[in-house]
């Protein structure tokens, strides 16, 4: 958390920007991110030549392109996720995608992403890239496959080189990243606003990886009703998400918007291969083994959220929302959005001990700053200094808070009109606080567990061992892809999401 920005002067905007920055290089010219506008349908088919790793490594632009992207998405999406048992799991459900008796020719190389966001995308040379996010909320293998499959259909279909042809982005392709990787809060907006649709894939092109993908997985043999299935699980996923004010994100929905006419000409698609139960395997004895322990939301490097606690064990320190708020990590900054309109966050920056903190607000990079509101103060025993400020018809309350050559930055934003502001900010920044070390000691990533129902246990029984969380009846039927009805039995395999 070391970009330091000005105090943003439309928060609603700015959350956007702020999840949007790195989701954009998911979308950038050469990615697979996909867009649906409308429905139809359509007898669809891959290309006969499709731009496989295969023949980009033959091919030195497309080579070049990939080469340069790949290292950009790990960055955005925080690293590889490595884990043998996992990785071979999904490895299989690409090995098996790639037996389609219709595309006999194809090639890929598959990336685990280490983002708890749900997300799924693909090179046009064939690069296949899944986050442990999306393959927590997936059930089984079969979901999985549909996924990677509607995805697979982008490469086979040669998309990524008919949108760069009809949009003339090859020359972008580089450009945009490195606009969003690189560029100014300025720039990043902009591109979110602006180029993100030319990263998106026509309607056509969708339904074209709908119907390839789910006729892909009926040849191989996997239930191709788990692409309707996982469809409703993500939708009811970004729902759970929601915060007020949200655009773009890290998240497969961002640039795959759902919509029921899309769950239903998913069924239409599997219904070729028979009645749902009755068509293709699930293996999900197999896919939850290979998601046992695997990480669940932030890592240790990033922080953690905890309810309406943000903790970070590596810097130390910790703060808390007001109810109703709801706090997203992201790598540059932590945000939380509540209601009416009231944006928090959270940053930090290096700044010498030698510069008084009120020299600091003053220094220029708080927009609409009023000088006579600037003061220094003392909160929970750490220097800190305090200012207010005023641009586009918002309002804002800057707290700096020091712990040795680092400063971190409480900035909250309200609309003009709002009488929240004082007490959202001041409630905020009383929380701060610095860890101790039995506190950082105890602070533990969560895990993706998967248990065994035992006679007497219900979902609320199972739901209340989950740790680290609010609303954690809702999470546990979500992760489980259990309606509002749904009960288990004796026997049962599901997921838990704990420390332990």
């Amino acid at each position: 958390m070391s970009i330091p920005l000005p105090v943003l002067r439309r928060p609603g905007a700015a959350l956007r920007r702020l999840r949007a920055a790195g989701a954009v290089v998911a979308l950038g010219a050469v990615l697979a991110g996909c867009q649906m506008v409308g429905l139809d349908s359509g007898d669809f088919a891959p290309s006969s030549n499709p731009i496989t790793v295969d023949t980009v490594t033959r091919n030195d632009r497309l080579a070049k392109v990939a080469r340069e992207q790949h290292p950009r998405i790990l960055a955005t999406y925080g690293g590889e996720y490595s884990d043998a048992k996992l990785e071979r799991v999904v490895a299989k459900v690409v090995g098996k995608l790639t037996l389609d008796p219709e595309n006999p020719d194809q090639a890929y190389r598959i990336t685990i992403l280490d983002s708890p966001n749900v997300n799924a995308f693909a090179l046009p040379g064939g690069y296949l890239y899944v986050t442990r996010g999306l393959l927590a909320l997936a059930n089984d293998s079969a979901e999985l496959a549909a996924v990677l499959a509607h995805e697979m259909a982008h490469v086979t279909a040669n998309h990524g080189l008919e949108r760069q042809q009809k949009e003339a982005e090859e020359i972008l392709a580089s450009q945009v990243v490195n606009e969003v990787l690189g560029g100014s809060p300025v720039a990043r907006a902009a591109l979110v606003r602006g180029k993100l649709r030319l990263a998106q894939f026509s309607r056509n092109q969708e339904l074209q990886a709908d119907a390839i993908g789910i006729r892909t997985m009926g040849r191989v043999g996997y239930d191709p009703f788990a692409a309707a299935r996982f469809l409703q699980s993500m939708a009811a996923y970004a729902d759970f998400r929601s915060v007020s004010g949200d655009d773009a994100s890290l998240d497969f929905l961002a640039t795959h918007p759902n919509a029921p006419q899309r769950i239903e000409l998913a069924k239409r698609h599997a219904r070729a291969f028979g009645q749902p139960g009755e068509a293709g395997a699930r293996d999900r004895d197999g896919f939850l083994a290979g998601i046992d322990g695997m990480l669940f939301g932030d890592t240790p490097e990033e922080g953690f959220v905890r309810g309406r606690d943000f903790l970070h064990p590596g810097l130390g320190v910790a703060f808390r929302v007001p109810p109703s708020f709801v706090i997203d990590n992201a790598a540059a900054a932590v945000t939380a959005t509540g209601p009416g309109e009231v944006a928090i966050r959270f940053d930090g920056v290096s700044l010498s001990r030698r510069t008084a903190l009120t020299d600091y607000i003053t220094s220029g990079w708080v927009a609409g700053l009023e000088p006579g509101s600037v003061r220094a103060i003392e909160l929970n025993g750490n220097e800190a200094a305090t200012a207010r400020a005023r641009a586009d018809g918002w309002q804002f309350s800057i707290t700096v808070v020091r712990a040795g050559d680092q400063v971190y930055r409480l900035l909250t934003a309200a609309p003009l009109s709002s009488d929240r502001l004082e007490d959202v900010a001041g409630e905020v920044a009383a929380s701060f606080r610095l860890l101790d070390a039995r506190e950082r000691q105890a602070l533990r990533p969560l895990r993706v567990r998967v248990v065994t129902v035992r006679p007497g246990q219900t979902v609320g029984t199972l739901a209340a061992q989950m740790v680290g969380m609010d609303r954690k009846l809702e999470l546990f039927r979500l992760l489980n892809a259990l309606g509002p009805g749904a009960t288990l039995s004796a026997g049962d395999r599901v997921k838990i999401v704990t420390d332990r």
